[in-house]
């Protein structure tokens, strides 16, 4: 027989990945802070965001971030420039507190079409938890549209706090955070499922709202 003729030998194919079955979710992600905006130091609020919510949910995201100085126009905005590019969850980090350049609530509340209290009473109620200075913290959720935009706090520890909440040396939930009410809020305004991974987060829907994949 021909060499060139002989049937090349079998191997073994790759097998591909299997395609990723939750929705692909669009996130604003947005950074208030006069110094970092204008260079004066690195930003950690953004890297803090998106290491976050990469590890927090099992969709694919899409990240479109924004690094802007305490200005209430310009916050306003961008706020209104990320809903209206169809994110489904904005976060905000920095702005929050009473100092006076501190507007982040302001704008947030004047692009609000309805305002969900109850994100800024728990986040309260976590940091609390960590610092009794948690009371001057002024951060808000609202509605515009479709999309729930929420303040969080300036620093990448206070964030992971205030969103997975406190739990015990043994990793059992002492105080809920505020992200285990994201995704089912998001389902009941009409944007995507979020799936988040309970082993960062745990959340909350109705059994009724639960897709099985």
């Amino acid at each position: 027989m021909n060499p060139s003729n002989a049937p090349a030998p079998s191997a073994t194919l790759p097998v591909a990945p299997a395609a990723n079955p939750f929705d692909v979710v669009k996130v604003g992600i947005v950074s208030i802070s006069d110094r970092a905006s204008s260079g004066q130091y690195v930003d950690q609020g953004l890297p803090a965001l998106q290491n976050w919510l990469t590890r927090a949910l099992k969709n694919p995201l899409q990240f479109e971030p924004r690094l802007i100085p305490d200005e209430q126009a310009m916050i306003q905005t961008a706020l209104i420039e990320l809903v209206d590019a169809g994110c489904a969850l904005v976060l905000t980090t920095g702005g929050t507190g009473p100092a006076p350049r501190d507007v982040t609530p302001e704008a947030t509340l004047a692009v609000a079409h309805k305002v969900m209290p109850g994100f800024g009473e728990q986040m309260r109620q976590v940091s609390l938890k960590f610092v009794p200075t948690a009371i001057l913290s002024r951060q808000v959720a609202v509605i515009r549209g479709q999309t729930l935009i929420i303040n969080l706090p300036g620093q990448p520890k206070a964030i992971a706090e205030t969103l997975e909440g406190l739990k015990d040396a043994d990793g059992k939930q002492l105080v809920d955070g505020i992200f285990a009410a994201v995704p089912y809020c998001i389902d009941l305004i009409g944007g995507p499922y979020l799936e988040a991974d309970a082993t960062v987060c745990k959340a909350f829907r109705p059994k009724a709202a639960i897709r099985k994949y």
